[in-house]
């Protein structure tokens, strides 16, 4: 087990593009927030035929994307008229689903939304075996695009609305979407002197409004899926413990496989799925009192964390953290059902 320190903080700015309709020429703007100004850089495109084709999204094997009529910016000098882009859904190959995009939500923004992972999975999860569309009886008419927040150069949260209608009464389902992806979680158990210790986060979490002592966490970063990793470097990242990827065990994988192998903590708003790692052993005495309090987390990411350590036999009453009261009731029925290996020594 190693411990380390946080690291430094860094700062970026903000910047976007947009495309603007000057004089029969399409004109891409570069847009940069400097002290509560926009400076900005128009670089004119020779004809609307090239800007097509530089905005063109990549082909997909299981859907195919169509640049709309509205997209060759027949726009007046007082009004924009909307970006939208059609999809055609192997489900629905006579029914093309436009996609548009909100007020505000910026042209860049909006190509990059339809081309995340987010934004595909959700669409493949429409079309699985148990998804919305696999029956029939359910069709998608329009998605809007709301909002789009960046974690560098990726999408780290999407919000979008679908209108999903039922076909026999045309009434629509709630379609209001927070895609965030796949995440992991880790149950961390700490055997010292006979007694079993779980190791817990303390950080500020705003859409609450208030700190949440929780399990260590965190999304993926990427489209390899890589949960185990990132199970690992998330422990070592907001509690300063180094794990290895062969201590790991995971929990979700006991579910059954029609259930994907990950719990779903919010599938009424929200489409991430979690997977519960756990990771047992034996430490001294010493390294429980070392562990209590320390303060961790990237601070380049506004992570100010500190680390608790509780009794596990007082975990469940400890937070209402749902990865908490989820990880010990698949931690409980698996030592039941006798498909843990035994505990490290």
């Amino acid at each position: 087990m190693v411990m380390r320190a946080p690291r430094n903080c860094k700062q970026s700015r903000k910047a976007w593009t947009r495309v603007e309709h000057r004089k029969d020429v399409l004109v891409l703007v570069s847009v940069t927030e400097l002290e509560g100004e926009e400076a900005s850089m128009a670089v004119a495109i020779r004809s609307v035929s090239v800007v097509l084709k530089r905005f063109s999204l990549s082909q997909s094997p299981n859907w195919v994307w169509r640049n709309k009529a509205a997209f060759r910016c027949k726009m007046s000098t007082e009004s924009t008229t909307p970006l939208t882009h059609s999809i055609t859904l192997p489900s629905q190959h006579s029914q093309p689903v436009h996609v548009v995009a909100a007020p505000g939500v910026s042209h860049s923004d909006f190509l990059s939304a339809i081309d995340s992972s987010l934004f595909k999975q959700w669409l493949h999860n429409l079309e699985t075996e148990t998804g919305i569309l696999a029956n029939g009886t359910m069709a998608l008419r329009q998605v809007l695009i709301q909002g789009v927040d960046l974690f560098g150069k990726r999408i780290g949260f999407l919000k979008f609305k679908a209108d999903i209608i039922d076909k026999e009464t045309g009434n629509k389902i709630p379609g209001i979407v927070f895609a965030r992806g796949p995440a992991v979680t880790v149950l961390i158990l700490l055997e010292s002197e006979g007694e079993t210790y779980a190791v817990l986060t303390e950080q500020a979490r705003v859409p609450v409004g208030r700190t949440i002592l929780e399990l260590p966490a965190g999304m993926l970063d990427d489209d390899e899926g890589d949960f185990v990793g990132t199970a690992v470097r998330e422990v070592e990242e907001e509690t300063g413990i180094k794990l290895s990827l062969t201590d790991m065990i995971d929990l979700t994988a006991f579910l059954d496989s029609s259930t994907g192998c990950r719990v779903i903590p919010s599938p009424g708003g929200c489409d991430e799925e979690i997977s519960i790692f756990l990771y047992r052993g034996h430490v001294d005495k010493e390294i429980i009192t070392q562990l209590q309090g320390i303060q961790t987390g990237l601070v380049e990411h506004g992570e100010l964390i500190k680390v608790h350590v509780v009794p596990y036999k007082k975990l469940w009453r400890t937070t209402a953290d749902s990865k908490v009261l989820m990880a010990i009731a698949l931690l409980e029925m698996a030592t039941k059902e006798g498909l843990l290996p035994p505990f490290p020594t």
